[in-house]
Order: structure tokens, then C-alpha cells, then sequence
């Protein structure tokens, strides 16, 4: 679902919106929420002006104390509360909340289909958002976030940076590392998504992997416990 468009947005924000709805990935399609999740969040994909030219996006490395998906890196958002006015309403509240983002200062482009991540049972819809003029972020829950960066688009897409992640689990998906960041599951398969669909993506070694790194391995394993 697409908001309105204006001049300062990248025309690629429209080419995402309007493809997941015409024809949605495979992603969307497997990972299709249940007709009653039993919880439902939101994650704020907010893209702004880089100062040396395109874009940058916001991600957050997750406090390495929480219970669940410590130390992962995310994009700032949670859990829709009682208050929420929907999945946009609670990814601008919980950005605020996290890393201080002003929700006044965003132009929402428009919401991409819900994904389900079954070990949580969350139903988790990605908005998508431009930040036309970004003021100053930061962790302001440290109960939530370790880190916060503005994370250049184009070192992203930079091929020396990626690399499929291979998790103890047997899990191996797409991942990134940049800026000390390791970005690998739930918001690295949804990066490669944006980024194929948005026709931004270059071809990268699809065969390089790499092992997570020790201190996501031992968060995951406090987790199990």
C-alpha cells in the first residue's frame, strides 16, 4: 500500500511499492502471516539523504542483554501497542522510542506486505519511509539498542560487503557487514528484497559465505537456555 508521492522521495520507493503489490516476491508469498497472528509489529525502513551522495538507511545493533534477537541488527520498531493507529503509527512510535527519530520529520511512503517469523509468532510489516531532512539519532532506550548508524546504501550494495551467513542452526541466508554492523537474517533477507526490487542490486559472489560471529552465536545460545 503506497501513500502519495512527493518530489523529494527516490523514484525507486515507488517502482518497491508498487511491484510488491502488482507481483510480490516469493519472500512475501512463503512467509505469508496466519489469518490471527498472535502478535503483530511493525519496522520502520527509514532511507534518508546520504551527505556524500544517494541514500542511507537506519539500522540498530539490538541490546546483547535482551531475551530475544540480542545483538542482532534491526531496523528500529516493535510491537503494535493498545494506542497504535496501526503498523505506521507503532514503527514511527517505537523509532522515536529507541533512537529518537522526531515522527513529524518522515514521510511515510507506504507499508510492504506483512512477514510472519514463526519462532515469535510476530506478524511484522515493514514501512517504508523516507527522511527528507534527518536530525540527530541515537540509542536512547539501552535496554533495547547497543548501537545506532546511519548505514550508507551504497556500501551495502558494494559486493565486497556481501555474503550468504551461515548460522550453527544450518541456517544460510543473505548478509551484509559494514560499519562493524553483521546484518544477517530477518532484515538482511528484507535489504535484498527491497534492493532486487528496487533494481539497485549488483551482482555479488552468491557462493561467498562466512560463520556468524561469536558474540551473535552466544547470544543466540542464551536464548535456547
Amino acid at each position: 500500500m503506497a501513500d502519495a508521492f512527493h518530489p523529494h522521495r527516490p523514484e525507486w520507493m515507488a517502482r518497491v511499492l508498487t511491484r510488491v503489490d502488482e507481483d510480490p516476491p516469493h519472500y512475501f508469498q512463503m512467509f505469508r502471516p496466519p489469518p490471527d497472528p498472535p502478535r503483530r509489529s511493525a519496522v520502520l525502513m527509514l532511507f534518508g539523504p546520504d551527505p556524500r551522495g544517494g541514500a542511507d538507511v537506519v539500522l540498530t545493533e539490538r541490546a546483547h542483554t535482551l531475551r530475544s534477537h540480542a545483538a542482532q541488527v534491526s531496523f528500529p520498531g516493535g510491537g503494535l501497542e493498545d494506542g497504535d493507529d496501526g503498523p505506521v503509527d507503532a514503527a514511527l512510535r517505537e523509532a522515536e522510542e529507541e533512537v529518537g527519530v522526531e515522527p513529524a520529520s518522515v514521510d511515510i511512503a507506504g507499508s510492504l506486505p506483512p512477514l510472519f517469523l514463526g519462532p515469535s509468532g510476530h506478524a511484522v510489516t515493514p514501512v517504508l519511509a523516507w527522511w527528507p531532512t534527518p536530525g540527530p539519532i541515537g540509542v536512547v532506550d539501552e535496554t533495547e539498542v547497543a548501537r545506532v548508524v546511519r548505514v550508507p546504501v551504497s556500501e551495502l550494495l558494494d559486493p565486497a560487503n556481501r555474503f550468504h551467513a551461515v548460522h550453527p542452526s544450518g541456517y544460510r541466508g543473505p548478509a551484509f557487514e559494514t560499519h562493524g554492523l553483521f546484518v544477517w537474517g530477518f532484515t538482511a533477507m528484507l535489504l535484498t528484497v527491497l534492493f532486487d526490487l528496487a533494481d539497485l542490486t549488483m551482482p555479488w559472489d552468491e557462493t561467498a559465505e562466512r560463520e556468524l560471529p561469536e558474540h551473535i552465536i552466544s547470544a543466540w545460545m542464551r536464548g535456547q537456555t
